[in-house]
């Protein structure tokens, strides 16, 4: 339109009141004298604005002529039921409404400010193919079913989503050939069947405004919320469903597929995809049957296809449509082997939609008939609909075809450590015999008494420092390019306003200096985003600045917009240093499981923790001693050292220098733990063990008695206890290291200032001897270390 940025589309669209004024014409000589007097009262608003017949595409003539508009429209928008109704007229497939209805004006003001009317489910690349399709129908009689029902996603006032169904009333619409429209034949038509998404082949036959829709539509539009509900209901809970024999099932989804399409000899089969050799296999069941295994169990991907189609339907995971086998068949030669399997079973068209979930292939469903055409892809769009209850349905086959213990275990509780299994298998087996039973099935309290924990971590000191200077850093650097160009802008144009915001960024970068708080970086990046983004778009206008202001945003995040340089190294060096230790971790923990069974889990965070779990009750046996305790206390306290020499051997080929320092907590009391169901993981059971939970999420902040040093410090490992015994236990355990040379002399006893429900509890610390490499047996303090490297 001449004052609209519209969509290109092969229409062009005047909005034009001829065809609803033409109802009028012939109502002036109507025997009831108030019908003709409004016809007359209408047609002469009509001859004082020829445009209304004519047709206009400035849509502010909306707004100039609103009143008169509002009085040709009358009869179609019954005052009477305004208050109602959800009614607007408008302009298909772009954002232009007018004449809306009182109760349609509400709606969108409860949606408040800033809202935007789109249609939902009308994808933005397909509209272009649409209105082709709409021009075939209208203009050719080609009678292609590709109507989708089209939604509207409106927040109420209370922010409550709720959803409006659309009906379109074009009975005042036409569409007409320009000189531009090239003529579409049936070999046209033949071939777009077979390329929905090809618009370049869209474009050659309908190019751009080759044709003028000359009227408007009124969009009649119905709550449908507690519809929509009930179907993201069905679809979460159809993986449930149960009782139905595969026979059944499979009669059912007949039906489905074929009042969806229009089909009544349309047949539907699946097959299954196994990653792991890249074929598909047969699912097994009363009715149930695949046509592109036809008679075989499973077939590789490579002899099942041919590149294209594998390529789409694996790699795009993408609709792959045929609507005339025999006709493909010849045009390849008989080479593509999708083609000749369909040929050999009397298939004539075909749809096989990839099966989906959280981007990865579960399967193929296949859709297929005995005669050519009536499956194309233009009416497999119409599949992307039910495509959700398809994936549902699948998941629950994938899920009832596993063993069934492994079906309850991932259910109730999540992945679980081999060292538990057992409990849970167990506990497993008896829900499901309660349930045979036909008793009230429970999964019971997974608990495990008297077992003792271990707890260590190795964790990154002054990350938080880190995060703070790289934030500073790239900032700085952004505010400083900005002041830069704005400095080069008033040598051509010294506007006042420039000198306000050049203000703003000295502000901005003396807080970054002496203030910077928790929300200093989002007031920066407001100030950014929204002033810098006016002033740089106003500033791109000049030619001399153009060159200053591209090098700018090519130095910026291309998704966070903003210089992310060395926040980006503190994160990557973050990460990696997750990954390294973690990695390093659980090689060793493989290790230590071979000597004795044992509970354990780590997570990472700013470092990696770990907790450990040792005991009779773990190991399902009556072979523990508390010498495998003291195995692993030893082993836990030997990996830790090890841990940190890794580090440091690899902090060269980091993005930024960090330092990590490493705890132990010891607990010398046997607890409970249980498997929390709610959050998926162990936690202690009972409240006197949560003072250990309470004292492991406390301990490596606490300071040391009568000073402000925390007692976890690089270069050192400490180990926090509160019995005598641990500390012996734990000395003996220092000195052997010492004399294997992971341990230095310097062994210090601390006692910790109390922590809240926690108190009297000591550390002992002693420094970690390193080398610079696996074969180097010189032996450092982290002092001396630094020193080496830096040398």
């Amino acid at each position: 339109m001449d004052d609209y940025q519209h969509n290109e589309l092969p229409i062009y669209f005047k909005i034009s009141f001829d065809k609803l004024l033409n109802h009028y014409d012939n109502l002036v000589d109507h025997s009831d004298q108030l019908i003709a007097d409004k016809a007359k009262s209408i047609l002469n608003i009509a001859s004082d604005n020829p445009i209304f017949r004519q047709g206009f595409s400035d849509i502010s003539l909306l707004e100039t002529h609103k009143e008169e508009i509002e009085i040709l429209l009358q009869d179609t928008f019954n005052r009477v039921l305004t208050n109602n109704e959800i009614k607007v007229a408008s302009v298909p497939f772009e954002n232009v409404i007018f004449n809306l209805s009182e109760r349609f004006k509400k709606i969108i003001k409860d949606a408040g400010e800033g809202f935007e009317l789109k249609i939902k489910n009308m994808p933005k690349d397909d509209l272009y193919i649409i209105a082709c399709n709409i021009i075939l129908n209208n203009c050719y009689g080609y009678n292609i079913n590709f109507k989708r029902p089209f939604y509207y996603e409106i927040p109420d006032e209370k922010g409550i989503m709720r959803y409006y169904k659309i009906l379109y009333n074009a009975d005042f619409a036409e569409i007409i050939p320009t000189e531009k429209a090239i003529p579409i034949t049936q070999e046209d038509f033949d071939e777009l069947l077979d390329n929905f998404h090809n618009i370049d082949l869209w474009k050659a036959k309908f190019p751009p405004e080759s044709y003028i829709f000359k009227g408007f539509v009124i969009s009649n539009i119905f709550d449908v919320t507690d519809d929509r509900s009930i179907s993201n209901i069905k679809s979460a809970l159809i993986s449930e469903v149960n009782g139905k024999s595969d026979e059944c099932f499979m009669e059912d989804f007949h039906e489905i597929f074929q009042s969806l399409l229009g089909i009544k000899d349309l047949k539907v089969g699946f097959s299954v995809y196994n990653k792991e050799e890249d074929s598909f296999g047969r699912v097994y069941g009363d009715g149930i049957t695949s046509f592109l295994l036809n008679d075989m169990d499973s077939n590789n991907c490579c002899n099942l296809f041919c590149e294209g189609s594998y390529k789409r339907l694996l790699g795009d995971k993408n609709f792959y449509t045929v609507s005339d086998v025999d006709k493909f068949f010849e045009l390849s030669n008989g080479q593509a082997p999708q083609l000749k399997t369909f040929k050999e079973q009397g298939v004539k068209s075909v749809i096989l939609a990839p099966i989906t979930d959280n981007d990865e292939l579960l399967g193929i469903l296949e859709l297929v008939s005995d005669k050519p055409k009536v499956l194309n892809s233009i009416n497999a769009i119409k599949l992307i609909d039910v495509m959700p209850f398809i994936v549902a349905s699948v998941l629950r086959t994938k899920r009832e075809e596993e063993n069934l213990i492994e079906a309850v275990i991932q259910q109730e509780c999540t992945s679980i450590h081999p060292s538990v299994y057992w409990k849970f298998a167990l506990e497993a087996k008896n829900f499901i015999q309660e349930q045979f039973k036909g008793n009230k099935a429970s999964f019971k309290k997974i608990v495990f008494n008297d077992i003792y924990p271990l707890y260590g971590q190795i964790d990154i000191k002054g990350s938080s420092e880190a995060r703070n200077w790289a934030t500073k850093q790239d900032l700085s650097i952004q505010l400083n390019t900005i002041k830069s160009i704005l400095e080069t802008a008033s040598e051509e144009v010294n506007l006042p306003i420039y000198g306000q915001y050049n203000y703003q960024i000295n502000d901005h970068l003396k807080n970054l200096e002496h203030h910077f708080q928790v929300d200093s970086e989002q007031k920066i990046n407001d100030f950014l985003q929204k002033d810098i983004k006016l002033l740089l778009d106003h500033l791109g206008t000049f030619d001399s600045l153009k060159p200053l202001i591209l090098a700018y945003y090519n130095s910026i995040h291309e998704d966070l917009n903003v210089v992310y340089d060395n926040r980006q190294k503190c994160d990557d060096t973050i990460s990696m240093i997750n990954k390294e230790m973690a990695s390093l971790l659980d090689k060793k923990q493989e290790e230590a499981q071979i000597m004795y069974p044992h509970y354990f889990e780590r997570f990472k965070t700013d470092g990696v923790e770990h907790n450990m779990y040792i005991g009779e009750s773990i190991t399902k046996e009556t072979s523990f001693t508390p010498i495998y305790l003291y195995n692993l206390r030893l082993w836990q306290l030997q990996v830790m050292c090890e841990m940190e020499n890794a580090y440091y051997q690899m902090q060269s080929d980091f993005p930024i220098h960090l330092d990590v320092a490493s705890m132990i907590l010891v607990f010398s009391q046997p607890l409970s733990i249980s498997f929390r169901m709610d959050e998926k993981q162990f936690d202690v059971d009972g409240a006197y063990n949560a003072r250990y939970e309470i004292v492991k999420k406390r301990v490596d902040k606490a300071f040391i008695k009568g000073t402000n040093q925390r007692v976890t410090d690089k270069g050192k490992i400490t180990i926090v206890y509160s019995q005598k015994q641990d500390e012996i236990e734990y000395l003996r355990y220092i000195n052997f290291l010492q004399s294997k040379k992971y341990l230095d002399a310097d062994v210090e006893i601390v006692e910790l200032q109390d922590l809240q429900a926690a108190s009297g509890l000591k550390a002992i610390r002693v420094s970690i001897l390193y080398n610079k490499n696996d074969n180097n047996k010189e032996f450092y303090t982290y002092e001396d270390l630094m020193k080496e490297l830096d040398s």
